[in-house]
C-alpha cells in the first residue's frame, strides 16, 4: 500500500542579516505577491510553502506545475524528506525513491564501483543489496573498466549514465522527479527512457515536477498548479 497526506504543510526559510522594515524588502514583497513574511524578532522570511492539503493515492501519476519560485521542487523536498514543515504535517506510506538529485552521495574521488554503493546509502539500500546489483548497474551504465577508476576521470556523459543506472536500479513505491531526466547518447537515451517508464509502471504513486505541459498531460492522471506556495488549481 501506497500514500501520501498532507496537512495544511508549509515551509518558511529565514533570511539572516535582512531586517523586514528596509525599504529593499518593502519593494521585494509587493513585487512577489507577499511571500515575504517577518517573525516575531523582526526576521524576514520567505514563505516557500502555504498550508498545502492533499492525499495522494495508489495508481496517483501526480504533475506539478508552476512558474519558477512557485514551490514545486520545495514540495519534491518535503515529500523526500529532505525538508521538514514549519507547520503541518506530512505522512507517507510506502518506499520512497528521490530522482531529485541523481549524483547525491556520489564522491569524485571515488571509483565507480564505490560509487555505486555509496548512491545506494543515500536511497536507503544496504550495502549487500547494492552489491547484489552492482553487475546489473555495470553492464547499464555501459562505460566498461572506467568502473574502475576515480569518478573525477570520467566523462560528463559517462558520470550521468553511471549515476543514472545506480539511481534507477531500486523498486520503489513512491517516486519523486523534478523534471524528466535526459540523459547520455540517443541509444542510452532510449535505454533509460525504457528503464523509466518500467520504474513509474511499476511503481503505486509518481510524483513529477515539470514545465513541459505536453509530458504532464502525457504522463500524469492528476494535475497541482501551484503558485507562490499554494495550490490554485487540483484536477484530477
Amino acid at each position: 500500500m501506497a500514500l501520501i497526506r498532507a496537512d495544511k504543510v508549509t515551509v518558511d526559510f529565514p533570511i539572516y542579516g535582512v531586517k523586514s522594515r528596509s525599504l529593499k524588502t518593502s519593494l521585494i514583497n509587493a513585487a512577489i505577491g507577499g511571500r515575504f513574511a517577518k517573525t516575531a524578532s523582526d526576521h524576514v522570511t520567505v514563505r516557500a510553502l502555504d498550508g498545502l492539503s492533499f492525499e495522494f493515492h495508489e495508481g496517483d501519476r501526480v504533475g506539478l506545475i508552476g512558474h519558477n519560485g512557485s514551490g514545486k521542487s520545495t514540495l519534491l523536498r518535503v515529500l523526500a524528506g529532505i525538508y521538514e514543515p514549519t507547520a503541518g504535517k506530512i505522512s507517507t506510506l510506502g518506499k520512497v525513491t528521490s530522482m531529485l538529485s541523481i549524483f547525491l552521495g556520489m564522491d569524485m574521488e571515488a571509483s565507480g564501483y564505490e560509487n555505486i554503493i555509496l548512491r545506494g546509502r543515500i536511497m536507503g539500500v544496504p550495502a549487500r543489496k547494492m552489491n547484489s546489483m552492482i553487475d546489473d548497474i555495470a553492464e547499464f551504465s555501459g562505460i566498461g573498466d572506467y568502473l574502475h577508476l576515480p569518478m573525477r576521470t570520467y566523462s560528463s556523459g559517462m558520470a550521468m549514465r553511471l549515476a543514472f543506472a545506480a539511481s534507477t536500479s531500486v523498486d520503489a513505491d513512491i517516486i519523486l522527479m523534478d523534471e524528466w531526466l535526459s540523459v547520455g547518447d540517443a541509444d542510452f537515451a532510449k535505454k533509460a527512457k525504457d528503464r523509466l517508464d518500467s520504474m513509474m509502471s511499476g511503481a503505486k504513486i509518481v510524483i513529477i515536477a515539470s514545465h513541459n505541459i505536453d509530458l504532464i498531460k502525457n504522463q500524469c492522471n492528476r494535475v497541482l498548479t501551484l503558485e507562490h506556495g499554494k495550490i490554485i488549481d487540483a484536477s484530477g
